[in-house]
Protein backbone atom coordinates (compact mmCIF):
# COMPACT_ATOMS: atom_id res chain seq x y z
CA UNK A 1 0.00 0.00 0.00
CA UNK A 2 2.46 2.49 1.03
CA UNK A 3 6.11 2.11 -0.16
CA UNK A 4 8.89 2.36 1.81
CA UNK A 5 11.47 4.80 1.09
CA UNK A 6 15.00 6.22 2.98
CA UNK A 7 13.99 9.36 3.55
CA UNK A 8 17.41 10.88 5.08
CA UNK A 9 19.23 9.94 1.81
CA UNK A 10 15.98 11.41 -0.63
CA UNK A 11 15.80 14.58 1.87
CA UNK A 12 19.23 15.24 1.36
CA UNK A 13 19.16 15.01 -2.47
CA UNK A 14 16.78 17.88 -2.04
CA UNK A 15 18.50 19.87 0.12
CA UNK A 16 16.62 19.16 3.20
CA UNK A 17 19.49 17.30 5.16
CA UNK A 18 19.91 20.75 7.48
CA UNK A 19 16.61 21.28 8.69
CA UNK A 20 16.21 23.44 11.44
CA UNK A 21 16.80 22.09 14.92
CA UNK A 22 14.25 22.66 17.46
CA UNK A 23 15.01 26.08 18.63
CA UNK A 24 16.94 27.24 15.58
CA UNK A 25 16.06 30.23 13.17
CA UNK A 26 15.35 29.52 9.79
CA UNK A 27 15.18 32.14 7.29
CA UNK A 28 11.83 34.80 7.10
CA UNK A 29 11.63 33.50 10.50
CA UNK A 30 11.13 37.39 12.03
CA UNK A 31 9.09 38.03 9.04
CA UNK A 32 6.78 35.08 10.09
CA UNK A 33 6.52 36.48 13.99
CA UNK A 34 5.47 39.35 12.17
CA UNK A 35 2.58 38.05 10.57
CA UNK A 36 1.41 36.01 13.25
CA UNK A 37 1.76 39.44 15.81
CA UNK A 38 -0.39 41.08 13.27
CA UNK A 39 -2.65 38.41 13.00
CA UNK A 40 -3.19 37.54 16.76
CA UNK A 41 -3.82 41.34 17.20
CA UNK A 42 -6.78 41.14 15.03
CA UNK A 43 -10.00 39.56 16.95
CA UNK A 44 -11.18 37.67 14.15
CA UNK A 45 -14.00 35.67 15.82
CA UNK A 46 -17.61 35.50 14.40
CA UNK A 47 -19.11 39.11 15.05
CA UNK A 48 -16.10 41.21 15.29
CA UNK A 49 -15.74 41.81 11.21
CA UNK A 50 -11.98 41.72 11.71
CA UNK A 51 -11.49 38.68 9.02
CA UNK A 52 -11.61 40.60 5.80
CA UNK A 53 -9.14 43.43 7.43
CA UNK A 54 -6.96 40.18 7.85
CA UNK A 55 -7.48 38.96 4.54
CA UNK A 56 -6.77 42.29 3.12
CA UNK A 57 -3.39 42.58 5.21
CA UNK A 58 -2.04 39.32 4.20
CA UNK A 59 -2.94 40.48 0.20
CA UNK A 60 -0.83 43.44 0.91
CA UNK A 61 1.72 41.02 2.33
CA UNK A 62 1.60 38.95 -0.64
CA UNK A 63 1.84 42.15 -3.19
CA UNK A 64 4.86 43.17 -1.46
CA UNK A 65 6.18 40.11 -1.86
CA UNK A 66 6.27 40.22 -5.36
CA UNK A 67 3.01 38.34 -6.13
CA UNK A 68 1.10 40.02 -9.09
CA UNK A 69 -2.18 41.77 -8.41
CA UNK A 70 -4.57 39.02 -10.71
CA UNK A 71 -3.29 35.96 -8.77
CA UNK A 72 -4.62 38.00 -5.59
CA UNK A 73 -8.25 37.45 -4.75
CA UNK A 74 -9.97 39.02 -1.11
CA UNK A 75 -13.06 37.17 -1.52
CA UNK A 76 -15.72 38.82 0.65
CA UNK A 77 -18.81 35.96 1.43
CA UNK A 78 -21.27 37.66 4.10
CA UNK A 79 -19.57 38.80 6.70
CA UNK A 80 -16.48 37.28 6.66
CA UNK A 81 -13.82 36.86 3.81
CA UNK A 82 -11.80 34.20 2.11
CA UNK A 83 -8.33 34.85 0.20
CA UNK A 84 -7.02 33.10 -2.38
CA UNK A 85 -3.15 33.50 -3.56
CA UNK A 86 -1.96 31.32 -6.75
CA UNK A 87 1.89 30.77 -6.77
CA UNK A 88 2.50 30.33 -10.77
CA UNK A 89 4.34 27.65 -11.60
CA UNK A 90 6.31 26.40 -15.54
CA UNK A 91 4.08 23.75 -15.87
CA UNK A 92 6.96 21.58 -16.91
CA UNK A 93 5.70 18.81 -14.48
CA UNK A 94 2.73 18.38 -16.28
CA UNK A 95 0.72 18.00 -13.18
CA UNK A 96 -2.37 19.97 -11.64
CA UNK A 97 -2.02 22.37 -8.97
CA UNK A 98 -1.77 21.56 -5.15
CA UNK A 99 -4.33 23.98 -2.71
CA UNK A 100 -2.75 24.31 0.61
CA UNK A 101 -6.05 25.21 3.14
CA UNK A 102 -5.93 27.48 6.85
CA UNK A 103 -8.20 29.40 8.49
CA UNK A 104 -7.80 32.83 9.24
CA UNK A 105 -11.07 32.70 12.18
CA UNK A 106 -10.80 32.06 15.68
CA UNK A 107 -12.97 30.90 18.03
CA UNK A 108 -13.48 33.93 20.59
CA UNK A 109 -12.00 34.65 23.83
CA UNK A 110 -12.79 37.04 26.98
CA UNK A 111 -9.54 38.90 27.69
CA UNK A 112 -10.70 39.03 31.50
CA UNK A 113 -10.89 34.94 31.55
CA UNK A 114 -7.17 34.76 30.55
CA UNK A 115 -4.06 34.96 32.59
CA UNK A 116 -2.70 37.06 29.36
CA UNK A 117 -4.43 39.24 27.24
CA UNK A 118 -5.86 36.90 24.22
CA UNK A 119 -5.08 39.18 21.46
CA UNK A 120 -1.27 40.34 21.38
CA UNK A 121 0.80 37.57 20.69
CA UNK A 122 3.25 37.16 23.72
CA UNK A 123 6.30 35.07 24.55
CA UNK A 124 7.23 33.60 27.70
CA UNK A 125 8.94 30.45 28.67
CA UNK A 126 9.68 28.97 25.34
CA UNK A 127 5.57 29.36 24.31
CA UNK A 128 4.29 31.83 22.27
CA UNK A 129 0.40 32.71 23.70
CA UNK A 130 -2.73 34.09 21.79
CA UNK A 131 -5.57 33.23 20.43
CA UNK A 132 -5.37 30.88 17.56
CA UNK A 133 -1.72 30.09 17.87
CA UNK A 134 -2.24 26.77 17.18
CA UNK A 135 -5.94 26.78 15.55
CA UNK A 136 -5.02 28.08 13.00
CA UNK A 137 -2.90 31.31 12.80
CA UNK A 138 0.02 29.50 12.93
CA UNK A 139 -0.62 27.32 10.15
CA UNK A 140 -2.01 30.25 8.01
CA UNK A 141 1.51 31.99 8.95
CA UNK A 142 3.49 29.26 8.21
CA UNK A 143 1.50 28.88 4.39
CA UNK A 144 2.01 32.34 3.72
CA UNK A 145 5.39 32.78 4.13
CA UNK A 146 6.69 30.08 3.05
CA UNK A 147 4.95 31.71 -0.06
CA UNK A 148 7.02 34.44 0.91
CA UNK A 149 10.35 32.78 1.14
CA UNK A 150 10.27 30.78 -1.78
CA UNK A 151 9.36 33.90 -3.97
CA UNK A 152 12.04 35.96 -2.58
CA UNK A 153 14.33 32.90 -3.53
CA UNK A 154 13.30 32.98 -7.32
CA UNK A 155 11.69 29.44 -6.87
CA UNK A 156 10.15 28.64 -9.86
CA UNK A 157 7.57 25.56 -8.92
CA UNK A 158 6.72 22.97 -11.80
CA UNK A 159 3.17 23.30 -11.01
CA UNK A 160 1.27 25.70 -9.51
CA UNK A 161 0.40 26.14 -5.73
CA UNK A 162 -2.76 27.65 -4.40
CA UNK A 163 -3.51 28.83 -0.93
CA UNK A 164 -7.05 28.89 -0.15
CA UNK A 165 -7.84 30.87 3.42
CA UNK A 166 -11.33 29.86 4.66
CA UNK A 167 -12.78 32.97 7.08
CA UNK A 168 -15.40 30.76 9.23
CA UNK A 169 -14.13 27.25 9.60
CA UNK A 170 -14.99 27.84 13.04
CA UNK A 171 -18.62 28.87 12.59
CA UNK A 172 -20.65 28.32 9.25
CA UNK A 173 -17.70 27.22 7.13
CA UNK A 174 -19.85 29.09 4.39
CA UNK A 175 -16.28 30.98 2.94
CA UNK A 176 -14.91 27.22 2.67
CA UNK A 177 -18.04 26.42 0.77
CA UNK A 178 -17.46 29.37 -1.73
CA UNK A 179 -14.14 28.33 -2.22
CA UNK A 180 -15.05 25.27 -3.33
CA UNK A 181 -18.15 26.00 -5.43
CA UNK A 182 -18.55 29.69 -6.74
CA UNK A 183 -15.04 30.16 -6.75
CA UNK A 184 -13.55 26.49 -8.04
CA UNK A 185 -11.67 28.07 -10.78
CA UNK A 186 -9.60 29.81 -8.18
CA UNK A 187 -9.28 26.39 -6.18
CA UNK A 188 -9.16 23.48 -8.02
CA UNK A 189 -6.25 20.96 -7.92
CA UNK A 190 -5.63 17.69 -7.51
CA UNK A 191 -5.82 17.51 -3.95
CA UNK A 192 -5.19 19.99 -0.54
CA UNK A 193 -2.84 20.11 2.03
CA UNK A 194 -4.58 21.35 5.22
CA UNK A 195 -2.38 23.17 7.91
CA UNK A 196 -5.25 23.11 10.76
CA UNK A 197 -5.24 19.22 10.67
CA UNK A 198 -2.42 16.09 11.50
CA UNK A 199 1.03 16.96 13.40
CA UNK A 200 3.00 14.96 16.01
CA UNK A 201 2.58 13.62 19.46
CA UNK A 202 5.43 14.42 22.01
CA UNK A 203 5.97 12.10 25.11
CA UNK A 204 5.69 14.48 28.77
CA UNK A 205 9.49 14.55 28.37
CA UNK A 206 9.58 15.63 24.94
CA UNK A 207 10.71 12.79 23.11
CA UNK A 208 7.98 12.20 19.94
CA UNK A 209 6.00 9.69 19.83
CA UNK A 210 4.25 9.78 16.10
CA UNK A 211 3.71 11.82 13.37
CA UNK A 212 -0.64 11.58 12.31
CA UNK A 213 -1.57 12.59 8.96
CA UNK A 214 -5.34 13.41 8.55
CA UNK A 215 -6.83 11.97 5.31
CA UNK A 216 -10.74 11.41 6.52
CA UNK A 217 -13.31 13.18 8.78
CA UNK A 218 -16.39 12.30 10.06
CA UNK A 219 -19.98 13.63 9.14
CA UNK A 220 -20.90 16.37 12.03
CA UNK A 221 -24.62 16.86 12.58
CA UNK A 222 -26.48 18.24 14.96
CA UNK A 223 -30.62 16.99 15.47
CA UNK A 224 -32.79 19.13 17.87
CA UNK A 225 -35.24 16.80 19.55
CA UNK A 226 -38.49 18.29 21.01
CA UNK A 227 -41.61 16.92 23.47
CA UNK A 228 -44.72 19.39 23.13
CA UNK A 229 -47.63 19.55 25.72
CA UNK A 230 -50.81 21.38 26.94
CA UNK A 231 -48.81 21.97 29.58
CA UNK A 232 -50.64 23.79 32.93
CA UNK A 233 -50.55 24.98 36.44
CA UNK A 234 -47.77 23.43 37.77
CA UNK A 235 -50.18 22.73 41.40
CA UNK A 236 -52.02 20.43 39.14
CA UNK A 237 -48.92 17.96 37.78
CA UNK A 238 -50.24 15.56 34.56
CA UNK A 239 -49.12 12.42 34.37
CA UNK A 240 -47.42 13.50 30.92
CA UNK A 241 -44.66 15.98 31.30
CA UNK A 242 -42.22 17.21 28.65
CA UNK A 243 -39.77 17.20 30.77
CA UNK A 244 -40.15 14.23 31.92
CA UNK A 245 -40.31 13.20 28.20
CA UNK A 246 -37.10 13.87 27.15
CA UNK A 247 -35.15 12.93 29.99
CA UNK A 248 -36.30 9.53 29.44
CA UNK A 249 -35.69 10.02 25.59
CA UNK A 250 -32.38 10.75 26.44
CA UNK A 251 -31.57 8.18 28.49
CA UNK A 252 -31.97 5.81 26.38
CA UNK A 253 -29.40 7.91 23.78
CA UNK A 254 -27.15 7.94 26.91
CA UNK A 255 -27.30 3.83 26.95
CA UNK A 256 -27.19 2.97 23.20
CA UNK A 257 -23.62 2.12 21.95
CA UNK A 258 -23.96 2.12 18.02
CA UNK A 259 -22.20 -0.32 16.11
CA UNK A 260 -18.40 -0.87 15.77
CA UNK A 261 -17.11 0.12 12.65
CA UNK A 262 -13.94 0.71 10.85
CA UNK A 263 -12.00 1.67 7.60
CA UNK A 264 -8.86 0.60 6.06
CA UNK A 265 -7.61 4.38 7.21
CA UNK A 266 -8.91 3.29 10.76
CA UNK A 267 -7.61 -0.17 11.32
CA UNK A 268 -3.98 1.20 9.57
CA UNK A 269 -4.56 3.79 12.29
CA UNK A 270 -4.44 1.14 15.39
CA UNK A 271 -1.80 -1.08 13.23
CA UNK A 272 0.57 2.01 13.97
CA UNK A 273 -0.02 3.04 17.01
CA UNK A 274 -0.64 -0.22 18.50
CA UNK A 275 3.17 -0.68 19.10
CA UNK A 276 3.34 2.74 21.12
CA UNK A 277 0.55 1.82 23.16
CA UNK A 278 1.27 -0.09 26.61
CA UNK A 279 -1.07 -2.64 28.12
CA UNK A 280 -4.15 -3.60 27.33
CA UNK A 281 -4.55 -0.25 25.10
CA UNK A 282 -2.14 -2.10 23.18
CA UNK A 283 -3.41 -5.28 22.74
CA UNK A 284 -6.83 -3.35 22.06
CA UNK A 285 -5.13 -1.76 19.18
CA UNK A 286 -3.49 -5.02 17.58
CA UNK A 287 -6.91 -7.30 18.45
CA UNK A 288 -9.27 -4.49 16.56
CA UNK A 289 -7.01 -3.64 13.41
CA UNK A 290 -6.67 -7.58 12.67
CA UNK A 291 -10.56 -8.21 13.53
CA UNK A 292 -12.66 -4.90 14.40
CA UNK A 293 -15.67 -7.11 15.54
CA UNK A 294 -13.25 -8.60 18.65
CA UNK A 295 -15.58 -8.07 21.44
CA UNK A 296 -12.77 -7.43 23.89
CA UNK A 297 -10.70 -5.23 21.45
CA UNK A 298 -13.84 -2.54 20.96
CA UNK A 299 -14.85 -2.65 24.67
CA UNK A 300 -11.10 -1.48 25.72
CA UNK A 301 -10.80 1.08 22.91
CA UNK A 302 -14.30 2.65 24.05
CA UNK A 303 -12.95 2.75 27.38
CA UNK A 304 -10.61 5.57 26.35
CA UNK A 305 -12.60 8.57 25.19
CA UNK A 306 -9.96 9.62 23.15
CA UNK A 307 -10.28 6.26 20.76
CA UNK A 308 -13.87 6.42 21.09
CA UNK A 309 -14.70 8.34 17.83
CA UNK A 310 -12.49 6.46 15.93
CA UNK A 311 -14.65 3.01 16.81
CA UNK A 312 -17.94 4.17 15.14
CA UNK A 313 -20.82 6.59 15.22
CA UNK A 314 -21.40 8.70 18.22
CA UNK A 315 -23.99 10.97 19.39
CA UNK A 316 -24.31 12.61 22.98
CA UNK A 317 -26.50 15.53 24.38
CA UNK A 318 -25.05 18.99 24.27
CA UNK A 319 -27.86 21.08 25.24
CA UNK A 320 -31.27 21.44 26.79
CA UNK A 321 -34.04 23.77 26.98
CA UNK A 322 -37.53 23.59 28.44
CA UNK A 323 -40.39 25.39 30.33
CA UNK A 324 -41.60 28.79 30.56
CA UNK A 325 -42.01 29.73 34.13
CA UNK A 326 -41.43 28.20 37.18
CA UNK A 327 -44.71 27.73 38.60
CA UNK A 328 -45.99 26.39 34.97
CA UNK A 329 -45.69 22.75 33.32
CA UNK A 330 -43.67 23.02 30.99
CA UNK A 331 -44.93 22.80 27.24
CA UNK A 332 -42.13 21.90 25.51
CA UNK A 333 -38.96 20.51 26.27
CA UNK A 334 -35.73 20.45 23.52
CA UNK A 335 -32.41 18.58 23.23
CA UNK A 336 -29.64 19.11 21.11
CA UNK A 337 -27.86 15.78 20.13
CA UNK A 338 -24.88 16.54 18.37
CA UNK A 339 -23.59 13.42 16.30
CA UNK A 340 -20.01 12.26 14.35
CA UNK A 341 -21.50 10.12 11.77
CA UNK A 342 -18.61 7.35 10.78
CA UNK A 343 -18.03 7.18 6.99
CA UNK A 344 -20.58 5.83 4.86
CA UNK A 345 -23.01 5.67 7.56
CA UNK A 346 -25.18 8.58 6.48
CA UNK A 347 -27.20 10.98 8.81
CA UNK A 348 -30.61 9.84 8.11
CA UNK A 349 -29.68 6.12 8.92
CA UNK A 350 -28.02 7.94 11.69
CA UNK A 351 -31.34 10.09 13.07
CA UNK A 352 -33.64 6.47 12.16
CA UNK A 353 -31.06 5.07 14.55
CA UNK A 354 -31.80 7.52 17.14
CA UNK A 355 -35.51 7.06 16.80
CA UNK A 356 -35.63 3.49 17.09
CA UNK A 357 -33.95 4.03 20.17
CA UNK A 358 -35.89 6.64 21.80
CA UNK A 359 -39.23 4.81 20.65
CA UNK A 360 -41.41 7.80 21.20
CA UNK A 361 -43.97 9.12 18.40
CA UNK A 362 -44.63 12.03 19.72
CA UNK A 363 -40.67 13.49 19.55
CA UNK A 364 -39.97 15.52 16.37
CA UNK A 365 -36.67 15.88 14.91
CA UNK A 366 -35.08 18.38 13.27
CA UNK A 367 -31.36 18.40 11.60
CA UNK A 368 -29.97 21.76 12.67
CA UNK A 369 -28.32 22.11 9.01
CA UNK A 370 -27.46 20.16 6.05
CA UNK A 371 -24.55 17.80 6.48
CA UNK A 372 -21.25 16.95 4.72
CA UNK A 373 -20.98 13.60 3.94
CA UNK A 374 -17.22 12.60 2.23
CA UNK A 375 -15.60 9.39 2.35
CA UNK A 376 -11.90 9.49 3.38
CA UNK A 377 -9.21 10.40 1.18
CA UNK A 378 -7.14 7.90 -0.77
CA UNK A 379 -3.67 7.14 0.82
CA UNK A 380 -1.31 8.64 -1.71
CA UNK A 381 1.74 7.52 -2.22
CA UNK A 382 3.41 10.43 -3.51
CA UNK A 383 2.06 12.94 -0.59
CA UNK A 384 2.71 10.20 2.05
CA UNK A 385 6.21 10.05 0.04
CA UNK A 386 6.72 14.13 0.41
CA UNK A 387 5.40 13.83 4.00
CA UNK A 388 8.26 11.15 5.14
CA UNK A 389 11.00 13.17 3.88
CA UNK A 390 9.80 16.73 5.26
CA UNK A 391 8.96 14.53 9.01
CA UNK A 392 12.22 12.38 8.50
CA UNK A 393 14.85 14.79 7.78
CA UNK A 394 13.79 16.34 11.23
CA UNK A 395 13.03 13.18 13.01
CA UNK A 396 14.30 10.58 11.60
CA UNK A 397 12.68 7.20 11.54
CA UNK A 398 9.51 8.43 13.75
CA UNK A 399 6.29 6.63 12.68
CA UNK A 400 3.81 8.24 10.37
CA UNK A 401 0.29 7.21 11.20
CA UNK A 402 -2.72 7.97 9.10
CA UNK A 403 -5.87 8.91 11.41
CA UNK A 404 -9.60 9.75 10.69
CA UNK A 405 -10.66 13.23 12.44
CA UNK A 406 -13.53 12.78 15.19
CA UNK A 407 -14.29 16.62 14.84
CA UNK A 408 -14.09 18.67 11.70
CA UNK A 409 -12.72 20.89 9.65
CA UNK A 410 -12.11 22.85 5.63
CA UNK A 411 -10.59 19.77 4.62
CA UNK A 412 -14.66 18.11 4.64
CA UNK A 413 -15.76 20.75 1.73
CA UNK A 414 -12.61 19.95 -0.30
CA UNK A 415 -13.60 16.23 -0.27
CA UNK A 416 -17.34 17.21 -0.82
CA UNK A 417 -16.10 18.71 -4.07
CA UNK A 418 -13.93 15.74 -5.31
CA UNK A 419 -10.58 17.45 -4.10
CA UNK A 420 -8.74 14.79 -1.60
CA UNK A 421 -7.37 16.50 1.03
CA UNK A 422 -4.20 15.50 4.02
CA UNK A 423 -3.88 17.28 6.87
CA UNK A 424 0.12 17.30 7.46
CA UNK A 425 0.59 20.21 10.02
CA UNK A 426 3.64 20.90 11.05
CA UNK A 427 3.10 21.34 14.63
CA UNK A 428 4.68 18.77 17.52
CA UNK A 429 2.61 19.07 21.01
CA UNK A 430 2.64 17.30 24.35
CA UNK A 431 -1.03 16.64 25.33
CA UNK A 432 -0.68 19.22 27.97
CA UNK A 433 0.26 21.73 25.54
CA UNK A 434 -3.36 21.54 23.45
CA UNK A 435 -5.26 24.57 24.81
CA UNK A 436 -6.83 25.14 21.51
CA UNK A 437 -10.56 27.01 21.76
CA UNK A 438 -10.00 27.07 25.76
CA UNK A 439 -7.39 29.61 27.84
CA UNK A 440 -4.46 30.23 27.83
CA UNK A 441 -3.55 28.89 24.01
CA UNK A 442 -0.29 28.14 23.45
CA UNK A 443 2.16 26.81 20.31
CA UNK A 444 5.59 25.98 21.81
CA UNK A 445 8.19 28.46 20.44
CA UNK A 446 10.17 24.91 19.17
CA UNK A 447 7.27 24.53 17.18
CA UNK A 448 6.91 27.95 15.81
CA UNK A 449 10.15 27.44 14.10
CA UNK A 450 9.33 23.64 13.16
CA UNK A 451 6.26 24.37 11.38
CA UNK A 452 8.36 26.71 9.31
CA UNK A 453 10.96 24.49 7.52
CA UNK A 454 8.34 21.73 7.51
CA UNK A 455 6.18 23.18 5.23
CA UNK A 456 9.04 24.69 3.24
CA UNK A 457 9.99 21.58 2.69
CA UNK A 458 6.84 20.07 2.02
CA UNK A 459 5.96 23.41 -0.82
CA UNK A 460 9.19 22.51 -2.26
CA UNK A 461 9.00 19.19 -2.66
CA UNK A 462 5.49 18.54 -3.88
CA UNK A 463 6.02 21.42 -6.53
CA UNK A 464 9.65 20.09 -7.82
CA UNK A 465 8.82 16.30 -8.79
Amino acid sequence: MLKSLSTLALAASLGFASAASADEKVPFSDKAMEILRTAVGMRTAEGHGNVPKLAAYLAEEFRKGGFPEEDIHVLPVGDTAALVVRYRGDGSSGKRPVSLSAHMDVVDALPEDWERDPFTLIEEDGYLFGRGVLDNKMGMTSLTTTFLRLKAEGYVPKRDLIIAFSGDEETGMVSTQALVNEYIELTDSEFVLNADAGGGALAPDGSVISYNMQAAEKTYISFEMTVTNPGGHSSRPRDDNAIYELAQALTKIQAYKFPARSSELTRAFFKASAPMASGDLGKAMAKFAEDPTDKWAIAELRSHPEYVGTTGTTCVATMLKAGHAENALPQSASAVVNCRIFPGVGAEATLNTLKDVVGNDAITWRPMKDPVETAASPLRDDVWEVLERAVHARYPGVTIVPYMESGGTDGMHFRSAGIESYGISGIFLKGSDMFAHGLNERLPLASFYGDLEHWYMILKDISDD
